[in-house]
């Protein structure tokens, strides 16, 4: 059996959405502080960012993976680190 999960769409705002497919109640076996965001496609220039607005952490760990390009990720706790494909 296939299960066919439609994403929710969230504005965070500057025209930046993000399409969240997990937690979801049709999937329960994965536990709910499993998060699957999937952003983009999207092209930025060099001098071009992403203004998100302020959002909860809520001290879980965070995987983000790149097919390609890069994008440097600054939070509101002052981490600043750059995010490559693979790595």
């Amino acid at each position: 059996m296939t299960l066919s999960i439609p994403p929710r769409v969230h504005d965070l705002g500057g025209g930046f959405t993000v399409k969240r497919l997990l937690p979801h109640a049709k999937a329960r076996r994965v536990g709910p502080f499993v998060f699957f965001d999937h952003i983009g496609p999207a092209e930025l220039g060099p001098d071009q960012g992403l203004d998100v607005r302020p959002h909860p952490h809520i001290g879980l760990a965070t995987v983000t993976y790149l097919w390609e390009g890069a994008i440097m990720h600054r939070d509101s706790v002052g981490s600043v680190q750059e995010i490559n494909p693979g790595t």
